[in-house]
């Protein structure tokens, strides 16, 4: 038994009856490092002031602002998309196209850090709620199909190269070493 499954059996003893979990075929992985990914976006998300949320990233011609909606709506796209193939659909869906990116990115600062913290909350709990079979499925996102039990990473790819991205203090070393270089390839 690995260290996360070891963590996750402690997670469970202490939650007792009642819980609800992921899916035996829940890619355990891959929900770890965009765990791990959300919880490092947010820190490097909260260790900017206001104004520097208006100055540039990294990535050339974004703002942090910037940045951080896209962090956000897709976080939002994925959820959607899995309840949309879970049958969960609604008429009420958040648009996550261009517009909705040009326009989060002028959220106020603090609209768009609970943006970042609803959105991500969202996806965990979508992720949390997929049956064992709704696993083997696949979603439609905005850059085409792809299978659910793809996006947790895709997720942590995106949350990981947001943090760089924000640039103000995050390293290539801090990102876990099963996505380092798929990161190194992205600059």
């Amino acid at each position: 038994m690995g260290d996360l499954d070891l963590a996750r059996a402690a997670l469970r003893a202490r939650q007792g009856a009642g819980a609800r979990y992921e899916a035996a075929t829940a890619p355990a992985q891959e929900l770890a490092l965009a765990r791990l990914g959300a919880a490092y976006f947010a820190r490097k998300l909260n260790e900017l002031s206001d104004a520097e949320l208006a100055m540039p990233s990294a990535r050339p011609g974004w703002t942090r602002a910037r940045v951080a909606a896209s962090v956000a709506l897709q976080a939002r796209e994925i959820a959607q998309a899995i309840e949309d193939a879970l049958g969960l659909e609604s008429d009420e869906r958040a648009e996550t196209d261009r517009a909705a990116l040009d326009l989060a990115e002028t959220l106020p600062p603090r609209a768009l850090r609970h943006l970042c913290a609803h959105a991500d909350v969202h996806l965990a709990v979508v992720w949390r709620d997929v049956p064992e079979a709704g696993w083997a499925g696949q979603v439609a996102l905005a850059r085409g199909t792809t299978d659910i039990c793809a996006t947790p990473r895709q997720r942590a790819i995106a949350l990981w190269a947001g943090a760089l991205a924000l640039g103000n203090g995050g390293r290539l070393r801090d990102v876990p070493q099963d996505l380092r270089d798929e990161l190194a390839k992205q600059d």
